[in-house]
């Protein structure tokens, strides 16, 4: 069984005691334990990835700041909140076009489609029970929220699932700006949440199982080829049908080199005389006597 990265176990139990706080209405340890959820994401893909993914390093840095400041009460407090969590969409949103979310929506517009209506219905819902100003900075926010949703999918099901849960829980909280509030929504808004920044997280970290191939024990071994390992076998291994299939081939071949190459063309008499006469190691004629052609 595969245990648990050290930092992903300490973000569980992290997460389960802020849900603990959230539920019992403990401040001071929702206070300790809020704000360090996203650091512990971003601690685990920095020794995982290393730099490779930045954006989405500067994505959990905004996510933490937001969590802080959303912890204090106001308007003030909300407002800065939204703006930090804006810059959290917007660097996840860099992170998923990098990894080539562009081409999956243009060949998804369903998919893009379904998450315009869903941001369409839902500003138009709580629009009415905004101010004018709260509702233009929902929306905007919203925009980007969806717009992450939907290029999440570029990073696979671990992604997409993230963006959806990362939309549902925001869309809890725009309930409660709005005033429709209802019994146990506080209690789903840190679930749904800490879900969505883990599984965007492992999105990066982790292999993904659609079309990434995993690594098998023997991979760092090079495989021997099939002729080197024929060598190996005994000759009693050997069929007979083998040895009967090669020899065809080499008659063939002996036939086609023996009419490619007809061998030497015999010599006449006189050719062959003077060439008797001719001492290969000197430059002069040998004393022995001309052979006469039959013809002379």
């Amino acid at each position: 069984m595969r245990r648990l990265p050290p930092l992903l176990a300490a973000f569980a139990a992290l997460a389960a005691l802020n849900w603990a706080a959230v539920a019992g209405e403990w401040e001071p340890l929702e206070w300790l334990t809020k704000p360090l959820l996203a650091p512990l994401l971003a601690l685990h893909l920095w020794r995982t990835t290393g730099r490779s993914h930045p954006a989405l390093l500067a994505a959990l840095g905004f996510a933490a700041a937001g969590d802080t400041a959303l912890l204090l009460p106001g308007p003030v407090a909300f407002a800065v909140g939204l703006g930090l969590f804006l810059g959290a969409q917007l660097c996840l949103i860099t992170a998923f076009v990098r990894a080539g979310a562009l081409a999956v929506l243009r060949r998804r517009p369903a998919l893009c489609a379904g998450y315009a209506a869903v941001w369409a219905a839902a500003n138009a819902a709580l629009a009415t029970a905004l101010a004018p100003a709260t509702a233009i900075a929902l929306a905007c926010y919203s925009l980007a929220l969806v717009a992450m949703a939907a290029t999440a999918h570029a990073k696979g099901p671990r992604a997409a699932w993230g963006g959806a849960l990362f939309t549902v829980s925001d869309l809890l909280i725009g309930l409660d700006a709005a005033g429709a509030d209802f019994t146990g929504r506080s209690l789903l808004v840190m679930p749904t949440y800490t879900a969505a920044l883990l599984l965007l997280t492992l999105a990066f970290t982790a292999s993904d199982s659609r079309g990434v191939p995993t690594p098998s024990k023997d991979s760092g071994h090079a495989k021997a080829p099939e002729s080197a390992v024929s060598t190996h076998r005994g000759p009693s291994l050997v069929r007979a049908s083998e040895i009967g299939s090669r020899q065809p081939r080499a008659s063939t071949a002996s036939q086609d080199s023996s009419t490619r190459d007809p061998g030497p063309r015999p010599r006449s008499a006189t050719s062959a005389a003077a060439a008797s006469s001719w001492c290969p190691g000197r430059r002069r004629r040998c004393c022995a006597p001309r052979v006469r052609s039959p013809r002379g």
